[in-house]
């Protein structure tokens, strides 16, 4: 048994912007119809939705029919929650407020088995086909994919010695956070705000390291891509619904 292809990180690798979706909704069904939607990558989001290793698990299961690349978010860097994503077979996983050279390499660390790292090492877990990669262990490092987020004034302060460390393999800004850190919550198109994305995304591009970023807005998006974004994504699966449901029953309420 092969080891599997990392799609999104060869993306990554392609040079050619990856276009994405966030999804916060439980389950497989929502997952297998996103799949069919053409996106290069789907974020499976453990953060801010009700997601844990016990609902990714089918999730991933479910994805691995289709050609979009799964993306887990941790709730956070953490090294127990990095190794049970990784044992299920997450491949890429996205770290939540990272905000110092130290803490991305923690991150990296905790993806790494030993020697190079501290990743508690089980045979017969799904990520190493429960014991058929037989060269799992020694091979597993060069399908993994790391991206970390800065979403503070800490963390853009710190971007160059965070997205230089070994093992980073992109770099996600996180817009509604570091709204809030630059002193305006909420409003993630202040001046400011903006200004403070788009320096990011040059200043990575200028390391050669890929930058991502979420934005619902179109001209912000392809405002991303000129200046040389490398993965986007540009809706989120409950705003998405949300949205046509609201807009279905506006059009044929009475009052």
């Amino acid at each position: 048994m092969e080891l599997p292809v990392n799609r999104f990180k060869a993306g990554l690798a392609s040079g050619r912007c990856q276009i994405g979706l966030w999804t916060s909704l439980p389950g497989t069904v929502p997952i297998e119809i996103l799949s069919h939607c053409g996106f290069d990558w789907l974020v499976l989001d453990t953060e801010h939705a009700p997601g844990d290793p016990l609902t990714i698990l089918p999730q991933l299961q479910t994805m691995a029919a289709f050609d979009t690349a799964p993306v887990v978010r941790a709730a956070w860097n953490d090294s127990v929650l990095i190794k049970r994503f990784l044992d299920l077979g997450a491949q890429t996983l996205l770290l939540p407020y990272v905000q110092t050279r130290a803490e991305a390499e923690a991150a990296v660390t905790a993806m790494r088995y030993a020697p190079r790292g501290e990743r508690g090492m089980a045979g017969s877990v799904r990520a190493a086909g429960y014991g058929q990669i037989a060269d799992y262990v020694h091979r597993a490092e060069e399908e993994l994919c790391l991206i970390v987020q800065v979403e503070t004034r800490e963390a853009l302060d710190n971007l160059e010695d965070i997205a230089s460390v070994d093992g980073v393999h992109g770099v996600f800004i996180g817009p509604a956070d570091l709204s809030a850190s630059l002193g305006h919550p909420g409003d993630q198109f202040h001046p400011e705000v903006v200004a403070a994305i788009e320096g990011a995304i040059t200043r990575l591009v200028k390391l050669g390291v890929p930058a991502g970023i979420l934005t619902f807005r179109d001209d912000f998006v392809r405002r991303c891509i000129e200046l040389g974004a490398a993965f986007v994504a540009v809706g989120m699966d409950s705003g998405l619904m949300a949205r046509a449901a609201r807009e279905l029953s506006d059009r044929y309420r009475q009052d």
